[in-house]
């Protein structure tokens, strides 16, 4: 499955082109590498997001059986490994 629609079915991101965009200024890392929206993803991966405030680090655990999802099953699609506030950086 392409990194654009994991990242909104798993609802990581709230539209497709928020994560393109994301991806095009290099924020999402797929396994500590650099990844363009079109990317392939699988289960096992780990991705990392870094947004303004925040970086979060997350484990994929199963792919979507739609592009859509409800909430309740998109918490099942992966596991949270690790998030940090960026907040206390600023200077």
């Amino acid at each position: 499955m392409r990194l654009d629609i994991f990242l909104k079915a798993s609802r990581l991101c709230q539209r497709r082109t928020v994560a393109q965009k994301l991806c095009a200024a290099g924020l999402v890392l797929i396994n500590a590498k650099p990844a363009k929206s079109a990317n392939t993803v699988k289960p096992g991966d780990e991705i990392t997001i870094r947004r303004r405030d925040r970086i979060a680090r997350v484990r994929i655990l199963s792919m979507p059986a739609a592009r859509q999802s409800s909430r309740k099953d998109a918490s099942a699609l992966f596991e949270i490994l690790s998030e940090e506030s960026l907040a206390n950086e600023h200077v």
